[in-house]
C-alpha cells in the first residue's frame, strides 16, 4: 500500500507542478495589474484528498475473483462487535490467563524481525500497558532503542491466539522495577559476586519493558475443544465455514476511548 501511495503521490505532483506552474506565471501577471493577493495553492492538499478518495479501491493482494461472494467465509462468520467494554476485558483475561507471549522486534542493525518469549509481569494504563521484565545489556533493548514498534502474539494449545501491536519503552526506575520485581529473576540474572549485580531489586541491570497498545485483534474459543470438534466435522461435510471462534479487533481509537475512561 505504500508503494501505491508514493506512486500516486510522485504521479499527481508531476501533473499538478505544470498547472500550478501556469497559475503561478498568470499570478504574477495578475497581481501587477490588480496589486491584490492571490490564496496559495497546496500540493499536499490535493494529493491527500486524491489519496482518501481511491484508496478503499486498491488491494494490497489478491489471487482469487469470487463475484459478489466473500472471499473469506471464515472472517465473515466469525467475526464479532460487542461493546468495547466487551472486547478490552475479555482480551485482558485471556492475555492474563495465557501469561506467556512471544515479543517480536526489529532488530538493531537490519530490517529483519526477532521473537523472543517473555513473561507477562503486571499491567496498568487500563490494562491495556503490558509490563515485562528485561536484562537491560541484552539483544532485545538493543532493539527496542532502534526501533520502539513492537507486537506481542499470544496462543494457547487450543488455538486461541491474540495479536497486540503498540510502542515499547524500556525504564530502569528502581520504584518501577520494585513494584514489579520478583525473586525468580535472580534465576536469570545471577549473582556475579560484587555486591552489586546480585539479581535483587537494586541490580542495575533488571529493568523494565512497557509496552503500550496501540491496537489488538484475537480469537476467543466459542466453545469447549469437543465442540469446536464437532463444528469442524459439520464443516469439512457441508462446505461451510466453521462457526468456532469470536474475531474480535480493538482500533487505536477505541483503545484510547477505553483509556481515558
Amino acid at each position: 500500500m505504500e508503494c501505491v501511495r508514493l506512486a500516486l503521490r510522485i504521479k499527481l505532483k508531476n501533473n499538478l507542478r505544470c498547472s500550478i506552474r501556469a497559475f503561478s506565471i498568470n499570478s504574477v501577471q495578475a497581481r501587477a495589474h490588480t496589486n491584490t493577493r492571490l490564496p496559495r495553492i497546496s500540493v499536499q492538499q490535493p494529493i491527500n484528498s486524491y489519496i482518501r478518495r481511491h484508496s478503499c479501491k486498491m488491494s494490497s493482494f489478491s489471487n482469487a475473483d469470487t463475484g459478489n461472494k466473500t472471499a473469506d467465509p471464515y472472517t465473515a462468520k466469525n467475526k464479532e462487535e460487542p461493546s468495547l467494554k466487551e472486547k478490552v476485558e475479555d482480551l485482558l483475561t485471556f492475555i492474563e490467563k495465557t501469561k506467556f507471549c512471544l515479543l517480536t522486534t526489529q532488530t538493531a542493525n537490519s530490517d529483519l524481525l526477532a521473537s523472543r518469549c517473555m513473561a507477562l509481569a503486571g499491567k496498568e494504563g487500563n490494562g491495556l500497558e503490558l509490563i515485562f521484565h528485561t536484562n537491560t545489556e541484552s539483544g532485545k533493548t538493543d532493539d527496542l532503542a532502534t526501533h520502539n514498534s513492537v507486537n506481542l502474539g499470544f496462543l494457547t494449545p487450543s488455538g486461541e491466539w491474540a495479536s497486540i501491536s503498540g510502542h515499547a519503552s524500556i525504564e530502569t526506575d528502581r520504584a518501577v522495577v520494585e513494584k514489579f520485581y520478583t525473586p525468580t529473576l535472580k534465576a536469570w540474572l545471577g549473582d556475579l559476586g560484587d555486591g552489586k549485580h546480585d539479581g535483587g531489586p537494586q541490580d542495575p541491570r533488571i529493568g523494565v519493558i512497557r509496552v503500550k497498545a496501540s491496537t489488538a485483534q484475537y480469537a476467543a474459543s466459542r466453545r469447549t475443544l469437543i465442540g469446536d470438534a464437532v463444528q469442524l466435522a459439520k464443516g469439512i461435510v457441508s462446505g461451510d465455514a466453521a462457526q468456532v471462534n469470536k474475531l474480535r479487533h480493538i482500533s487505536e481509537e477505541e483503545i484510547q476511548q477505553y483509556k481515558s475512561q
